[in-house]
């Protein structure tokens, strides 16, 4: 990833709370037949490892998983965050110099690290619980596994294979207007704030919360 120093993201709680707020992540892998990419609901376990490790599931139908257990590559996971088109209409300097061009502001977090199989129905099965309470929580009436008939989550159970990352190296870049001068950047969140799409109005929450040194 290209990676200005000035748009880096260093800071590990804002990373991590990406990935938790974001968790449908891109997994990217090299295989026989090139390069594939999956899009897959993650955990992360800050705990395992100086980065942490990242855990989810496959269907036993995607060869992915085959390949993985032969493979000692590298794999990426790509997790993106909020993004916005910035006009050059929300700058002050168009007001003044008019050398202003479109762009786009995003965060993104990418992992690096080797895959680990797990074949092994128990511990899919706490893959899984894990992801339905983190998915379930909140909702006045949240699903369990033991909902479920226990033959017919076996069943279900079966049909998946677990995947384990521990992350090896973190890459994450926070593209938030750090290279315009205040006043730009303060035209940018308060269009952005304005806007009623969610999107243009988390990247100025990202923003300023950027400027306060708060997590977002």
């Amino acid at each position: 990833m290209y990676l200005p120093p000035h748009f880096e993201q260093a800071d590990p709680d804002r990373i991590r709370n990406l990935i938790r707020t974001c968790p449908l992540g891109m997994l990217v892998t090299a295989g026989p037949q090139g390069l594939d990419a999956n899009h897959l609901p993650f955990i992360l376990n800050p705990d395992r490892g100086p980065h942490g490790t990242l855990l989810c599931h496959v269907a036993r139908a995607n060869p992915v998983w085959r390949e993985l257990a032969d493979s000692q590559a590298e794999s990426l996971a790509v997790f993106q965050g909020p993004s916005a088109y910035v006009s050059p209409s929300l700058y002050e300097t168009k007001r003044t110099t008019h050398e202003v061009v479109p762009t786009y502001n995003y965060a993104v977090v990418h992992a690096h690290g080797r895959i680990i199989v797990h074949d092994d129905p128990r511990w899919v099965a706490g893959v899984v619980g894990r992801l339905t309470r983190m998915f379930e929580q909140g909702r006045d009436d949240p699903w369990k596994m033991s909902d479920a008939p226990p033959a017919f989550l076996e069943e279900r159970l079966s049909a998946i294979v677990g995947l384990e990352m521990p992350i090896a190296r973190l890459q994450a870049k926070w593209k938030m207007s750090q290279n315009r001068n205040e006043a730009d950047r303060r035209g940018v969140v308060a269009g952005l704030d304005a806007s009623g799409r969610d999107g243009d109005r988390a990247v100025a929450a990202a923003m300023k919360a950027a400027e306060t040194g708060t997590s977002a």
